[in-house]
C-alpha cells in the first residue's frame, strides 16, 4: 500500500524539481533574448539544433524504432515543441518574463485539458479540477504586466498563446506515445525531431548572417559570458525537460501542466531577488502593486496545488 501511494506521488515531486528548473531556465532566457542574442530565431536555432544529441542515446536503448503513423506523431510533437520555443523566444523578447512566463503557462494548461480529454480521454476529479483552475487563475494574476514599456495586453501575449497551444500540442502527442512505446525511446525521437526546427531556421538568410558576425569582444557583461551562460541553460533545460517528460509519462499530463504555476512563482522570487541584488546582470520593473498580486498569486498556486495532489 505505501509503495502504492508513494509511486502515486512520485510524478508530483518529479515536476517540483523539473519546473523549479525551469524557472531558472526562463529567468536565462530572457538574459539571452534580450542581452546576449538579441534574435529570437538566432537563439532558437542555438536551443533546437542541440536537441540532435538526443540520438547519442540509440546506443543505450537498443536502438528501439516507432511503426508506421507513430513516427508522425513523433516529428508533430518534437516539431511542435521547437516552434514553441521559438513562439516563447518572441513573446519573452517583447515583454517582461515574470508576466509572459505564467501567461504562457496558463495557455498551456487550458490547451492541455482540452487536447488531453479529447485526445488521450483523460479525466480529472472535482478537486483536481477545481486545483487546475485556481492555477490557471493564479497564472493569469501573474500575467498583468505594467512596465516602461507596456500597460497591460500586448503583442508578447499574442505569441504566449500561440506557445502555448504548440506547446500543449507537443506534450499530448508525446503523452499517446508513452502509452505505446518506452520513455527512452520516445524522449530520443520526439527531441530529435525538435532539431528539424533548427534546420528549418537555418533556412532563413537573416539568422544565417547573425551566426557569421558575432562581436568578438561585446561589452555588456551578459554578452561577455554569452557561451557560459546558453551553457547552463541548456544543461538546465535539457534536466528540466526531461524530468517533466517523465512526471507525464508516469502521471497525468494535464495535471503536471498545470503545475507551471508553481514555476512561475518560483521564477518570480528569483527575479525579484536578482532584481534587488544585481540588478546589472537581471533587472525587471515592479510596482508594489505587482508585488502584492504576486503575494496573492503565490498563495493561490499552494491552494491549488493541494487541491491536485
Amino acid at each position: 500500500m505505501k509503495t502504492f501511494i508513494f509511486c502515486n506521488f512520485m510524478w508530483f515531486l518529479i515536476a517540483i524539481a523539473g519546473y523549479f528548473l525551469l524557472a531558472i531556465v526562463f529567468i536565462l532566457d530572457k538574459l539571452i533574448v534580450q542581452k546576449s542574442v538579441s534574435k529570437p530565431a538566432v537563439y532558437t536555432f542555438y536551443s533546437t539544433i542541440i536537441m540532435f544529441g538526443a540520438l547519442a542515446v540509440l546506443p543505450f536503448i537498443g536502438f528501439d524504432l516507432l511503426v508506421g503513423m507513430d513516427w508522425l506523431w513523433a516529428v508533430i510533437s518534437g516539431v511542435a515543441f521547437g516552434l514553441a520555443l521559438w513562439t516563447f523566444y518572441l513573446a519573452v523578447h517583447h515583454g517582461e518574463v515574470t508576466h509572459i512566463g505564467p501567461f504562457n503557462g496558463a495557455m498551456v494548461t487550458v490547451f492541455l485539458y482540452v487536447l488531453g480529454w479529447q485526445f488521450l480521454g483523460e479525466k480529472l476529479s472535482g478537486l483536481q479540477m477545481g486545483g487546475i483552475v485556481i492555477l490557471i487563475f493564479a497564472s493569469l494574476l501573474l500575467s498583468f504586466e505594467k512596465s516602461r514599456k507596456h500597460n497591460g495586453f500586448h503583442i508578447g501575449f499574442w505569441w504566449a498563446i500561440l506557445s502555448g497551444l504548440l506547446f500543449a500540442i507537443s506534450h499530448v502527442s508525446t503523452k499517446y506515445l508513452y502509452g505505446i512505446y518506452p520513455f527512452w525511446t520516445v524522449l530520443t525521437w520526439t527531441r530529435a525531431a525538435t532539431g528539424l526546427v533548427g534546420l528549418i531556421v537555418l533556412l532563413s538568410p537573416t539568422v544565417r548572417a547573425a551566426l557569421k558576425h558575432i562581436k568578438a569582444k561585446p561589452k555588456t557583461y551578459a554578452r561577455r559570458h554569452a557561451g557560459w551562460i546558453i551553457t547552463a541553460d541548456k544543461i538546465f533545460a535539457i534536466a528540466s525537460n526531461l524530468l517533466i517528460q517523465y512526471a507525464m509519462a508516469i502521471g497525468v499530463v494535464t495535471l503536471v501542466g498545470a503545475m507551471s504555476g508553481l514555476q512561475f512563482v518560483l521564477m518570480f522570487v528569483m527575479v525579484l531577488l536578482l532584481t534587488k541584488l544585481l540588478p546589472r546582470v537581471f533587472k525587471e520593473y515592479f510596482t508594489k502593486k505587482e508585488i502584492a498580486v504576486e503575494l496573492i498569486a503565490l498563495v493561490l498556486v499552494v491552494i491549488g496545488l493541494v487541491f491536485m495532489i
